[in-house]
């Protein structure tokens, strides 16, 4: 039998992928779930995924998949759990998204020091479950570093096309108009911090009209 935390994590997500198609974050579990840590999220997920209720997809941050929902005799959430939208015991899985897309692959761009952005006519096939809405393209991940970020040298960043991004998300930032690299963003001040995911590097920081947001990380693929 599940518990009530787990039932209500497995039915948090189940919802979430059906609307969007995109696992929830860790944090939004978190927050969902009324939980005092990460950690508490971690033990749901583990315990889930012994029971084979979900399974974890190999090569992605945050990417799970609902294997199969409670059934009746399992123990249902408590009455007070306003934050998760019920979900019936029978409810229907969304299909697994087979279908695979083509996006433009842009050449090379750095995660360590920034280099020139190449634009090319290539196209990169991808998974469609890896892309969530909106307009994306790729980019070969060169350096070495967002290593700590499980961004290798050598992968390809999928990347949403947007001009804004949050504090902490890991963006494709033009610099002077000539450059580009991936890193984490952040404001410090006046100025715009680029953040390495490597100790061995250091912050960048630049002027705001000196940085242009050109996408934010969706996913990544990586070849054997």
């Amino acid at each position: 039998m599940l518990t009530r935390k787990q039932h209500e994590l497995i039915c948090f997500i189940s919802d979430r992928l059906a609307e969007t198609g995109v696992s929830p974050s860790f944090e939004e579990m978190k927050e969902a779930l009324d939980l005092k840590s990460k950690s508490g999220v971690h033990r749901l997920i583990s315990a889930l995924e012994e029971r084979e209720f979900i399974r974890r997809l190999p090569n992605r941050a945050r990417a799970l998949e609902v294997l199969r929902m409670p059934e009746r005799g399992e123990r249902k959430p408590a009455a007070k759990a306003p934050k998760l939208a019920a979900t019936a015991a029978t409810a229907v899985l969304p299909a697994p998204a087979n279908d695979v897309v083509e996006i433009p692959l842009h050449g090379r761009i750095a995660a360590g020091t920034p280099i020139e952005a190449l634009e090319g006519s290539t196209m990169l096939p991808v998974p469609a479950a890896l892309l969530g809405a909106g307009e994306h393209y790729a980019l070969e991940v060169a350096g070495d570093s967002m290593v700590e970020a499980g961004i290798l040298d050598g992968d390809y960043a999928l990347i949403r096309r947007t001009e804004t991004a949050r504090d902490g998300e890991i963006v494709v930032a033009l610099i002077d108009d000539a450059e580009a690299t991936l890193k984490y963003f952040r404001k410090e001040g006046a100025m715009v911090r680029l953040d390495p995911a490597n100790r061995d590097y250091t912050p960048q920081r630049y002027r705001p009209d000196q940085v242009r947001v050109q996408g934010r990380l969706a996913g990544l693929l990586r070849r054997y």
